[in-house]
């Protein structure tokens, strides 16, 4: 259980990305923040290639050595990688693209210039220690599911181990959890802290260039793990099954003997096991009941990950919260729910003693009813951020299309300013202007974040003598409407994050009870490979993609060439994140339904193929 929830906090400072952009969430690093999203995802997916690649062998050949101490290795190998990944934080200089502007009165009406509109390059190779650092973290994790779940549905009792599997997956939980919120604390931290003085900074969190201390988890992580790996080299080979501690002893002392000889005849029995790995392999795909489970499940974790992945980063782009908040509304009011419901599901299952056919019908139950509220969330909506020459004209009117000319007004057309700096200043009137220049500023007081630039030509007051023609740093809030229909949204995902959950543990006890004992380990590898290969990997990519399709203005690297997107139009990110997801929702449950019947046709055809045991 410990092991559980310290690797998945690891997990979710990777999926962190300030969290910005996951798996998490992402926490995106100094070297890769002019990068698309879809190649940051490339890089990310690192942490499920080592997983992949030893998953199959630890799940056939773990299952027969001592499960326990293969746990205990991987937390090691885990800590070694969270180190790994944050260390490139000390070998790079100051993070200076997003060091304080030093204005001038000439600097606001000219800023066509190169430098202070271009992005950090991305050619460092300190890239590899996080590629590195995130392979040794998917190696690491192996062996967790198949060999921890197998250890503790050996040792319990049939009506028992859904109950124990559930508070397994509630604890793991947990993980999420604090990981979202050191998330959430690392990401309001400047990334150079302690080396920049932020008062000085011309940025806040709420701005899309602002990169947090994205490092930090990563050292807290691999300490916490070092820790957690230590007393899973004390636990025994096997544990007696309920109901037989009478031999305990026994048990423990036959395992240890047999632990005692094993190097005599190691080959010998890895011989044997590799050669029963394709006839076991081909038993498993052939069990349909098991092979509709891998479709089901393989579209769900594909929903699921690509949500996760870019779930703060909705709530940024979509109702304009700050990445940090974004990222502690998902640590203290989702996952919470949702550990809930998974344990409450176990419960379910131990205290009226359900079978595998009512658990595969509740998890049809609880998905198809998620998927339903699933589909409120079109109603909840923000509408644009007014933003000059973007989203509405620079007489406020709404702006239908827009290129490089509209970015320019008559305004501002003699003050030489870039169309490509994303430097953004607020008025008073809600409208956003991309920079001080092409808000047709002339003057400015004040200094850091508290700089205010006047005499603005661009910006509309309510006639010549009245008003304001200063603008402040930082794009505009939202109106009080995105803040009700953000409340509406939390309100609809924490009540379907809830009810999906519950089938969570008996989607498991389905693939643990229809394959024989002696192939769980495998069952569990396999689903998880083919879930993190057809799931996990390509979603986050896909996803990132399509996001990227509805960007308005992107960054700039040094010097041409795009970086990263800082604004993206409301309405087509809603409707691209939300269809996709929706519609991987709606082929899952079918598949989950036609699982239940295939299930059920199963025990009444071949009740030798469900085991109880």
């Amino acid at each position: 259980i410990l092991y559980n929830l310290l690797q998945f906090i690891t997990e979710e400072n990777t999926i962190g990305r300030k969290k910005k952009e996951l798996r998490l969430q992402k926490q995106v690093t100094r070297y890769s923040i002019a990068l698309a999203m879809q190649i940051d995802s490339l890089i990310s997916e690192c942490f499920s290639v080592g997983n992949l690649l030893f998953l199959a062998v630890v799940s056939h050949f773990g299952a027969r050595l001592h499960r326990p101490r293969l746990i205990g290795m991987g937390c090691f190998l885990m800590a070694i990688g969270s180190a790994l990944t944050g260390l490139p934080h000390f070998f790079m200089r100051l993070w200076y693209s997003t060091v304080p502007n030093n204005y001038s009165n000439a600097h606001i009406q000219s800023s066509n210039n190169t430098g202070t509109d271009c992005v950090k390059d991305t050619g460092s190779s300190m890239w590899i220690y996080v590629f590195l650092g995130n392979a040794l973290r998917g190696i690491g994790e192996t062996p967790i599911t198949p060999l921890g779940i197998s250890y503790i549905d050996d040792f319990a009792k049939a009506e028992n181990s859904a109950f124990y599997i559930s508070c397994l997956q509630t604890i793991t939980l947990l993980g999420p959890m604090f990981g979202f919120l050191l998330g959430s604390m690392c990401a309001n931290l400047y990334v150079d802290i302690g080396f920049v003085s932020v008062d000085s900074l011309t940025i806040t969190p709420q701005d899309a260039r602002w990169v947090g201390a994205w490092w930090l988890g990563f050292f807290v992580s691999s300490a916490i793990l070092v820790l957690a790996g230590v007393p899973f080299w004390f636990l025994p080979r096997s544990l007696p099954r309920q109901g037989e501690e009478g031999n305990e002893n026994f048990n423990v002392d036959q395992g240890n003997k047999e632990q005692s000889v094993l190097p005599n005849t190691h080959s010998v029995k890895l011989a044997n096991i590799a050669k029963g790995f394709l006839p076991s392999l081909k038993r498993l795909l052939c069990t349909p009941a098991y092979f509709l489970l891998l479709c089901g499940i393989v579209l769900k974790f594909s929903s699921f990950i690509g949500l996760l992945t870019f779930k703060a980063k909705y709530m940024e782009q979509q109702f304009g919260q700050s990445a940090s908040r974004a990222n502690f509304l998902i640590g203290v009011l989702i996952l919470p729910v949702v550990a809930v419901g998974i344990f409450l599901g176990g419960l379910l299952m131990k205290r009226y003693k359900l079978s595998v056919v009512a658990g595969a019908q509740l998890s049809f139950i609880t998905s198809f009813t998620a998927f339903i509220l699933l589909l409120f969330h079109f109603s909840t909506k923000c509408d644009n951020l007014p933003v000059a020459g973007l989203t509405v004209s620079y007489n406020g009117t709404p702006e239908i299309s827009h290129d490089e000319h509209s970015l320019m007004s008559q305004c501002n057309q003699d003050c030489s300013c870039s169309t490509s700096e994303w430097d953004p200043v607020c008025s008073d009137s809600g409208i956003t202007y991309m920079s001080p220049c092409l808000a047709g500023c002339t003057t400015f007081t004040g200094k850091g974040k508290n700089t205010v630039f006047h005499n603005c030509s661009c910006v509309l007051t309510p006639s010549p003598v009245e008003g304001s023609r200063s603008v402040s740093l930082g794009q505009c809030p939202r109106g009080p409407r995105c803040t009700r229909s953000f409340t509406s949204y939390m309100a609809v995902t924490v009540l379907s994050s809830f009810i999906n959950s519950l089938g969570t543990t008996p989607g498991y006890m389905i693939t643990i009870r229809c394959i024989t004992p002696e192939l769980k380990s495998l069952a569990l590898g396999i689903q998880t490979l083919v879930m993190r290969t057809l799931g996990g990997i390509p979603a986050p990519v896909y996803f990132g993609a399509l996001t990227d399709s509805t960007c308005l203005k992107w960054g700039i690297r040094s010097c041409g060439g795009r970086g990263a997107c800082r604004m993206y139009d409301s309405n087509m990110y809603r409707c691209v994140c939300l269809l996709v997801i929706t519609n991987y929702c709606l082929y899952k449950n079918t598949k989950m339904g036609g699982g239940a019947s295939k299930q059920n046709e199963t025990k009444l055809q071949s009740p030798e193929m469900c085991h109880p045991d």
